[in-house]
């Protein structure tokens, strides 16, 4: 019974000490993001590890504040005080047309394994892009995902494209207006800029600031 019992009890140990690793352990996430765009400079991007019961939007649904706050003006930091417990980053600069950021988001809580991320389309009035709640849990160590993002509208604000009305550089005018004055007033799928090239003689956009097809390339990678 004696030879039996020590490698009994060294099994168990390794069993134990395995589902503590997997348990306890910690989870990390490479992400990188890559603006497809020719000329949209996206506002610092902000990124949050949460929990399956969180979203930061819903096409059909009426935008946040904290939302609006970031599609207007670039703004995250409200949205990502919405998840106080989350794993949250925020880059400290815009990312411009053609470049591509990468950052690590690390959390010992199993439980937070969704993923949101959000920037906003800053030559445009309320234009922004990003992945609401993608769940990673089953995304094994060594393996990545790749996701393209598209453009959507928070419906917040017109799309009227007048000088004054855009935070970005092709007009360096307002940002977030509280008042909500878009004909949807709901989060849609954005069509697009028009520009002054396509026959909107008042707008400050050109054919560069158009968007066709995704905006953003996000490659999630389990470490």
């Amino acid at each position: 019974m004696k030879t039996l019992s020590i490698p009994l009890m060294t099994l168990a140990l390794g069993v134990s000490l395995s589902a503590c690793d997997i348990k306890h352990g910690p989870q990390e996430y490479s992400v990188s993001i890559t603006n497809l765009t020719h000329a949209q400079p996206l506002s610092p991007p902000a990124a949050l590890l949460h929990r399956s019961s969180f979203s930061a939007w819903s096409v059909g649904d009426s935008a946040s504040d904290a939302l609006e706050l970031m599609a207007e003006g670039g703004d995250a930091s409200d949205l990502l005080a919405l998840q106080p417990h989350a794993v949250d980053y925020s880059a400290n600069a815009p990312l411009l047309p053609g470049e591509t950021t990468q950052f690590t988001l690390t959390t010992f809580n199993r439980s937070l394994n969704h993923l949101t991320l959000a920037g906003m389309l800053v030559n445009t009035n309320d234009a922004f892009s990003g992945i609401d709640a993608m769940e990673l849990g089953e995304l094994q160590e060594g393996h990545t995902r790749v996701v393209y993002t598209y453009a959507l509208d928070a419906g917040t604000e017109a799309n009227s494209e007048l000088v004054g009305t855009i935070p970005g550089p092709a007009d360096g005018g307002e940002g977030f207006n509280a008042a909500r004055d878009d004909v949807t007033s709901v989060v849609t799928y954005h069509g697009g800029v028009v520009s002054q090239d396509d026959g909107h003689v008042n707008s400050v956009l050109t054919e560069a600031h158009r968007f066709i097809g995704p905006v953003l390339r996000v490659e999630i990678t389990a470490l």
